[in-house]
């Protein structure tokens, strides 16, 4: 079977983190029910072209911002195969038993849960509003509510974060009864248009956030999760399926303002404000932002590039020399693979790659 998969954008949020650069509104909550039928309008608008999804992911913004009954009726309208995927991304204190349970009842088989730091200085620093003691009942709820495969988000890099918080953090999280099965690491990035991007004082020392990213990797894969890429790490059986597509070249349908799809080299994108993309659907016009058609040589260095940043690696021969990136790489049997010391520094094997622009 083709894996296939559909994104629903959810650009709601209840306060906009100062990292935060993505495509999300914090004074648009009066239009989630004319959001949800237009998501509705535009999934009917592709059901005779697209096939079943092998995976479906709401990410966001904050999916869990609308009700369950809300982001459930977007998911009865997806045409998915049986044993689909279906994430949800949560922030933790949206995580009651209410909630989740009502997910998994209605076909939602994954959980993604923000909780970036359990320090309280860290969680300050980002902007996050969960307190301290998250992790854990978010592990409880999910766990009451049946999930069996999910998934933690940390952040390192902020300026309020000692190597020590890190390695607490690490503690506190795999110290659970049920840790996730599935975490992601991402280095704090300083966006231009953020309240971060704003304040240089702010922005991440890189020495101080390659030696978090390698006290994470080491520790999580002494626990047993294994890398997979360079942001996450998964207990064997619980990688994210949908994921994979994106690091894969695979084809995907992205629904909801800000959306971005691929089909075979064609990749188009919709219209970024809810606003706008809520007026065109109802006036039945298509929410294209824009779109583009990839020549095969550019799809072929995309798929080295992202393939680089995985366990896949690629063949030797897609370098015209490994000799200034040596220290960065692993050669075996004909394949390089990132070296742990080069998983924060994978721009600069890439820009190696034949074809690289």
């Amino acid at each position: 079977m083709s894996e296939f998969g559909v994104y629903v954008h959810v650009p709601f949020c209840a306060h906009r983190c100062d990292y935060c650069a993505f495509a999300t509104y914090a004074d648009r909550d009066h239009l989630m029910d004319d959001y949800v039928a237009a998501v509705r309008q535009e999934l009917a608008a592709y059901a005779d072209s697209t096939p079943a999804a092998t995976s479906v992911f709401f990410g966001g913004g904050t999916p869990s911002r609308l009700s369950a009954t809300q982001l459930l009726s977007i998911l009865e309208v997806i045409n998915r195969v049986e044993d689909a995927e279906v994430t949800v991304e949560c922030n933790p204190e949206d995580a009651s038993v209410e909630r989740l349970s009502a997910y998994r009842d209605g076909g939602v088989n994954r959980m993604s849960f923000g909780i970036q730091s359990t320090r309280p200085a860290v969680l300050a620093d980002l902007g996050r509003r969960h307190g301290v003691l998250a992790h854990g009942a978010v592990a409880r709820a999910v766990t009451e509510a049946g999930f069996s495969t999910w998934n933690m988000d940390l952040i390192i890099g902020s300026r309020a974060e000692t190597l020590e918080d890190v390695a607490e953090t690490l503690d506190d999280i795999l110290g659970l009864t049920t840790p996730p099965p599935h975490i992601s690491c991402y280095a704090l990035t300083p966006e231009p248009a953020t309240p971060l991007g704003r304040d240089p004082a702010r922005h991440p020392d890189e020495d101080a956030t390659a030696d978090a990213y390698d006290l994470v990797g080491a520790t999580l894969e002494a626990a047993g999760y294994l890398w997979e890429e360079i942001s996450n790490w998964a207990r064997p059986g619980h990688e994210c399926r949908h994921n994979h597509l994106y690091w894969e070249q695979g084809d995907y349908l992205g629904v909801g303002s800000a959306a971005h799809s691929h089909r075979a080299g064609h990749r188009w994108w919709n219209v970024r404000t809810p606003d706008r993309y809520v007026a065109m659907v109802r006036e039945g016009r298509r929410p294209l932002g824009g779109e583009e058609h990839l020549d095969e040589s550019t799809r072929r260095f995309e798929r080295d590039s992202l393939a680089l940043r995985t366990t896949t690696g690629v063949p030797l021969e897609a370098f015209e020399s490994i000799d200034e990136i040596a220290h960065l790489i692993t050669v075996h049997d004909g394949v390089v693979t990132l070296a742990p010391a080069g998983r924060l520094l994978a721009n600069q094997v890439i820009v190696r790659l034949n074809g690289s622009r």
